[in-house]
């Protein structure tokens, strides 16, 4: 045997005796090691068998869990794991005084639950302790497991029907007297406040369940991906500034001129792992934008990044399917095998928007052949013509269209000044006449008939450019369906989790201001087969290999598959106007033998906020950013010394 063997037995030996298995004399050992790369098994069912991590399902004889979360910690137990039938049984605990009532009954709090405490007058010298200790305090208690009298079991609390008679307290580190805010669920503190006592805030239920949530999902999909083969690789988050991408931060070095930047994403990296023959990759990455903070993105944020080689778009989408369907029912609730798919002209056609959320059913219908003949109206050469429809059976007798909403509505309106909006209730006998300054009797009639309007319907037309009138009855469909459930109290959208693709996005788009060619995604995004000879006919009509992944109207993943041709990256660039100096690496490593390739990135931080339906995605992040792009605990980013900006060739111009 030689050492290396020998050494795995008596490995594994050891970890044997350690948990509790008897150990056995061994003469001959004969070992049927499996091939390396079995050693990654494909799940052939979704559902794994057992655990990647074995330790959680071994028990040893008294069936607790080895791994148990009171495991090398000086507690026997947690706050919200003691019942019934622990009565009798003696407890240490440790936790935070979160209330007190007549320096006699306690409430002990940690990351698990809270436990209930008595302190016996007989322990005057505790009671006193307890008197003087401020809430927020850690303190360590023994005690004996009692139940609750029959009028005071708590049935809204895991613990509720026990609590623990303390014979020992000791307080292990006194808050101050006055925090900044209590940890009280129902007195929440205003979030600038909280985002700046972070380490507070976290106490809170529920950014305890967010973290640990996430902790979870990030694990399950670890688990699925290494079954399945990838390889999980760390890249590079300082590397150099590129082109065609958003605003990046930059990091000053100790050569003159010369700087680094904080990656957007790990794109180049993962596209030259498939150039080294590392076929399936996946990372959980942190990611840089110089953009500012929205209630939906951070300017430091995470995301899944997956890339693998010889794939396809339907490839793509099938592995996303699976991995989300082993990875969240068991958090979130059911999710499709299959999601819906559906392309980007038909989502801005039928939703006005590029990630549709169709969790309720109301669409955008297209008048422009009606109304085309319309000289009032049509004065471009994008004319289009789309009305939105609310009627009065499927929502119950709710449709409204009340002052206020049209205030909503038309600010709405006044971003998109290439077209008008019209929104009216219906009664479909006054109605031709109210709109015979827009429309003629015939057209209105037409609209009525066709479109199957009734009294008492709500509608929205839009007018103008083709592309503003959808986006901004786009923008109305979700603002309406708003304002409905708010005010009526009727719930339009369904319940949970509605997925979709939407694929066949344009390569290229035209830049408002500069009238050029930009990447609807990034310069690496391979045009479709079918469209290659309009590269050099017409850019903007080729259809890009491109998908993005729309959960409940919020676009929570992206990708796409990679141009691997050298001389075809060279042409996209040329066509974006893009120094092909500025990235040779990339043109030089396609050049080298690159397979076919694509990936797709999934925005965590962003998937997990819609998810839990919290109303940021700073409810999902241990310490995020403000809106303004600063972090509120440490107050950075902040000045640093003249010696370090002389260090690194830098000075401040203000």
């Amino acid at each position: 045997m030689n050492k290396f063997l020998r050494k795995f037995v008596f490995d594994k030996l050891k970890y044997l005796r350690l948990y509790g298995v008897a150990p056995i004399q061994v003469r001959h050992i004969h070992l049927d090691l499996p091939p390396a790369d079995s050693l990654a098994r494909p799940l052939t069912s979704l559902k794994p068998e057992k655990s990647v991590y074995p330790l959680d399902n071994n028990t040893d004889s008294s069936d607790k869990p080895l791994c148990s979360v009171n495991k090398y910690t000086n507690r026997t137990h947690t706050c919200g794991e003691l019942n019934i039938n622990h009565v009798g049984c003696e407890v240490v605990l440790y936790g935070w005084l979160g209330y007190q009532r007549m320096n006699k009954f306690v409430v002990l709090r940690d990351s698990y639950g809270e436990t209930q405490l008595l302190i016996d007058d007989e322990h005057k010298n505790i009671q006193n302790t307890i008197e003087r200790t401020p809430y927020e305090s850690i303190i360590k208690i023994k005690g004996t497991v009692s139940a609750r009298p029959k009028d005071m079991i708590n049935v809204k609390q895991k613990t509720g029907e026990i609590e623990i008679q303390v014979d020992e307290l000791q307080v292990i580190n006194q808050a101050r007297n006055v925090l900044p805010f209590s940890i009280r669920e129902f007195q929440m503190a205003k979030e600038a406040l909280r985002m700046q006592y972070r380490y507070l805030d976290i106490r809170f239920r529920q950014m305890q369940r967010n973290l640990r949530i996430r902790s979870k999902l990030f694990m399950k999909m670890r688990e699925f991906l290494i079954a399945n083969h990838f390889v999980d690789v760390e890249t590079p988050t300082l590397f150099k500034s590129t082109p065609g991408g958003a605003q990046e931060f930059v990091v000053p070095t100790r050569f003159p001129g010369k700087f680094y930047s904080l990656v957007q994403s790990p794109q180049q990296f993962k596209q030259m792992l498939m150039a080294g023959a590392l076929d399936r990759y996946f990372q959980i990455a942190k990611c840089y934008r110089d953009e500012g903070s929205r209630s939906d993105r951070q300017p430091e944020f995470t995301q899944l990044d997956v890339e693998l080689s010889f794939t396809s778009v339907e490839e793509v989408l099938h592995l996303i399917e699976e991995l989300l369907f082993y990875s969240l029912p068991e958090l979130f609730g059911e999710v499709p095998r299959k999601f819906l798919r559906i392309s980007y002209e038909e989502a801005l056609e039928t939703y006005g928007s590029d990630k549709p959320d169709v969790s309720f059913p109301y669409k955008l219908q297209n008048c422009t052949d009606i109304l085309k003949g319309n000289s009032k109206l049509n004065s471009e050469n994008n004319f289009g013509v789309y009305l939105l429809d609310f009627t009065v059976e499927t929502l119950q007798d709710a449709c409204i269209l009340s002052k206020s909403i049209k205030e909503k509505t038309g600010k709405i309106a006044n971003q998109y000044p290439r077209a008008k909006l019209i929104q009216s209730k219906v009664v479909r006998e006054d109605w031709p006449g109210k709109m015979q300054k827009i429309f003629s009797v015939e057209e209105s009639n037409q609209i009525l008939s066709r479109h199957c309007i009734k009294d008492g319907s709500v509608v929205f037309i839009a007018y103008g450019n083709k592309y503003d009138a959808r986006n901004l009855l786009g923008k109305i469909r979700l603002e309406y369906v708003k304002l409905l459930e708010e005010k009526s109290n009727t719930r339009i959208r369904h319940n949970g989790n509605h997925f979709l693709w939407v694929v066949d996005f344009p390569l290229f788009e035209s830049n408002t201001e500069s009238g050029e060619f930009q990447s609807a995604h990034h310069p690496f995004t391979a045009p479709h087969s079918d469209d290659l000879h309009l590269l050099d006919e017409d850019p903007l009509k080729v259809r890009a290999l491109a998908y993005d992944l729309v959960l409940n109207g919020n676009e929570v993943g992206g990708g796409s598959i990679r141009i691997h041709d050298p001389m075809l990256q060279k042409k996209v660039l040329k066509l974006l106007k893009i120094e092909k100096e500025t990235l040779q690496h990339i043109v030089d490593m396609l050049g080298s033998g690159c397979p076919p390739h694509g990936g797709i990135a999934l925005g965590l931080d962003r998937l997990l906020a819609v998810l839990l339906n919290t109303s940021s995605i700073r409810d999902v992040i241990a310490f995020p950013k403000t809106f303004e792009g600063r972090d509120p605990v440490s107050q950075a980013p902040s000045e640093v010394a003249e010696e370090i900006l002389r260090l690194y060739h830098i000075r401040s111009t203000t």
